[in-house]
């Protein structure tokens, strides 16, 4: 017998045996005959590749490129199988405190740009800047990766090095940076002229509202009287913490709805009886999720007047389901939508004044701008 038809007859046995092993769980579980099928070319396949493969095979690793591979085939940049490392480091992420280098990047158009690079931190003593574009990590390049995969590349242990590859004005060039504790406080604020307060979020994290509430009630305490918040380079984060800062700001009603694939909603709503102050929002095209979503609520209540230029236009939510080996599923689940029912993904918000930076400006012509608008609303 010929080579050729023994591999093909121990391709159909694998698949016939596939069949047999589930076709009582398929009938039992009232899965239909295409379904069977796929199950059958799963389970045909892996068995052809445990028993033919020219090395030994890890089945848990098959597992896993199966996993990651159904999530990639949906062809989402914000869906992602994550191993147990970078689902640790994830959860390390969103507490606050991690193994970094101090930048937020954006995911747009197949293209990865830092966004913002937090101060003192090794990003920015390494000379990274905002709209710098990531060519590549420690040589591999981010073409073939998905886009948390390139955060979690770049993220890792405490004093260990990563190599990006950035492109700048047309030139490409190697950075050698070295991983530190990068500690962010996600939420700061000033006193400015005239009484007007200023706080910076620059992304939602676990601490984010608590934060934010400290520098409100630090601003009341020296008698502002109008508010602005800066979500200008803000990447998003965890809804909650938005949906929290919102409270504070937003008029009695609904904040955010969640809208998943069956019609079904989820209403966020703030409590806020009064408004206290005059509010102007500052955005960018790098304005992204949660911040979004509060701009969102703050325009189409009326309770704010949006500065900046239009934001990124990221409207989906992502939900992160732990798995049996200490790894998780990040999948999309659901859109949202903001007060007006403006769903907001890929098409972003756009501001009331819009002014943008222009090449030679010395100043934050933005702020200045944001300074102005609140100056009117507050006499």
């Amino acid at each position: 017998m010929s080579k050729k038809k023994i591999i093909i007859g121990i391709v159909v046995t694998a698949i016939i045996s596939a069949c047999l092993t589930i076709g009582g769980l398929c009938f039992a579980l009232g899965i239909n005959v295409r379904q069977a099928g796929d199950l059958a070319r799963f389970f045909g396949v892996k068995h052809f590749i445990e028993a033919r493969y020219v090395n030994e095979v890890d089945d848990s690793q098959l597992m896993d490129g199966a996993i990651s591979g159904m999530v990639q085939s949906l062809g989402d940049p914000h869906s992602i199988y994550m191993k147990a490392d970078m689902y640790q480091q994830l959860k390390e992420h969103t507490e606050g405190e991690f193994g970094g280098i101090g930048v937020t990047m954006g995911f747009k158009d197949n293209k990865v740009t830092i966004i913002s690079v937090l101060p003192d931190t090794p990003g920015e003593k390494a000379g990274l800047a905002a709209g710098d574009e990531i060519m590549a990590v420690d040589g591999t390049p981010v073409s073939e990766l998905q886009s948390e995969e390139v955060a979690m590349h770049i993220r890792g242990e405490v004093g260990t090095h990563v190599t990006l590859t950035i492109s700048r004005d047309g030139s490409e060039s190697d950075y050698d940076i070295e991983r530190a504790t990068i500690k962010i406080e996600t939420a700061k604020g000033k006193m400015l002229a005239d009484g007007m307060g200023y706080i910076r979020i620059a992304s939602f994290s676990e601490n984010t509202d608590k934060e934010f509430k400290a520098a409100y009630d630090e601003l009341e305490a020296q008698g502002m009287k109008g508010l602005i918040i800066d979500l200008r380079e803000n990447p998003g984060g965890l809804v909650t913490s938005c949906v929290n800062i919102a409270n504070m700001v937003v008029p009695k009603g609904p904040i955010v709805s969640v809208v998943e694939r069956d019609g079904s909603k989820e209403v966020h709503e703030s409590k806020l009886e009064e408004e206290k102050y005059p509010i102007v929002v500052l955005i960018d095209g790098n304005s992204a999720s949660a911040s979004e979503i509060l701009a969102g609520a703050l325009q189409d209540t009326g309770a704010a007047t949006i500065v900046g230029t239009k934001s990124y236009g990221k409207g989906s939510v992502q939900v992160v389901m732990p798995m049996f080996h200490n790894d998780a599923l990040k999948l999309t689940i659901a859109k949202y939508y903001t007060p007006n029912g403006r769903c907001i993904d890929g098409i972003g918000i756009e501001p009331d004044v819009a002014i943008d930076f222009q090449q030679g400006d010395t100043t934050d012509v933005q702020l200045e701008k944001a300074e102005e608008v609140l100056r009117e609303k507050m006499q």
